[in-house]
């Protein structure tokens, strides 16, 4: 089972400390190898940890815990989905979608977990491709979203938009994101997309604030090929940006391609993990 545990963050506040030093007495308690990233190791006085850059964590744990919210997550997710390593979450954050473990509840969850009591999420990544005439000029992977939105101006963004080489439609927006049922609880959610159950291999297509009424947001299957072409004729009024994080400027006649990554990402979440019940509590369902 999971002998060898790495810990991994990306802050530095109070509450992560205190629950790092709590996961760590726990971890010793039950004889586990920890192997913390530099982050965590900054936060401790005194420690006789091995310690590893957050990119190689992944080469020495057979289970890396972190902590923190979505973003700790999905940083964490783009560091092990090159090791196969499975992640789990201890949620700090506002929502928590990913990291659903709670902070005042370490112990009794984590008993289970490594008595082998667990469920097990594979979720896979996006690929986002952008060219040039025929040159690719940048390549990325992204766990929730990759989004075409406009920058710098008052005025929407042209979008044409393909699927599998076939013409879908020229629409007039702020933008485009193509999320994957990961993230269709993230921006495609806020800009009016559908939920889609994690398990479901498919891809999202969401308009954000389209100028007709009638551009709707799309699924399709998980395995399409993906284009838009920014059909602007000023430069400087479309970036792309992949899970939150500005990536570059497009100009006229970019276009991304996005698709499928050959990657994915192992979740571990505690047995009862109920997709919908989550729904329920993140979004105040029923209430």
């Amino acid at each position: 089972m999971f002998n060898r545990i790495g810990i991994i963050t990306n802050s530095g506040v109070k509450a992560i400390q205190t629950t790092l030093a709590e996961l760590l007495e726990y971890l010793k308690f039950r004889e586990r190898t920890i192997i913390l990233d530099t982050c965590c190791a900054d936060l401790l006085d005194d420690h006789n940890f091995d310690v590893f850059e957050a990119s190689d964590l992944g080469k020495h744990c057979d289970l890396v815990i972190a902590i923190g919210g979505d973003g700790t997550m999905l940083m964490a997710s783009h560091i092990l989905c090159d090791f196969n390593v499975p992640l789990l979450g201890i949620n700090l954050g506002h929502v928590g979608f990913l990291a659903d473990i709670p902070a005042d509840n370490i112990a009794s969850n984590m008993d289970e977990i490594l008595n082998g009591q667990y469920v097990e999420d594979v979720r896979f990544l996006l690929r986002g491709q952008v060219f040039r005439g025929e040159e690719c000029i940048f390549e990325g992977s992204a766990i929730n979203d990759i989004i075409i939105q406009k920058w710098n101006i008052a005025r929407l963004v042209a979008l044409e938009t393909y699927i599998n080489g076939t013409f879908v439609h020229t629409h007039r927006s702020d933008g485009m994101i193509v999320s994957s049922p990961t993230g269709s609880t993230a921006y495609a959610l806020a800009a009016g997309g559908p939920i889609v159950h994690p398990s479901l291999d498919a891809l999202l297509l969401v308009p954000i604030c389209p100028h007709s009424l009638t551009n709707r947001p799309i699924v399709v299957d998980g395995n399409s090929h993906i284009e838009v072409v920014i059909g602007n004729r000023e430069v400087d009024q479309a970036h792309l940006t992949l899970d939150g994080e500005t990536k570059m400027e497009l100009v006229p006649s970019d276009r991304v391609r996005v698709e499928k990554k050959n990657k994915n990402i192992r979740l571990i979440h505690p047995p009862n993990h109920d997709q919908f019940h989550i729904l329920r509590e993140k979004l105040n369902w029923s209430k």
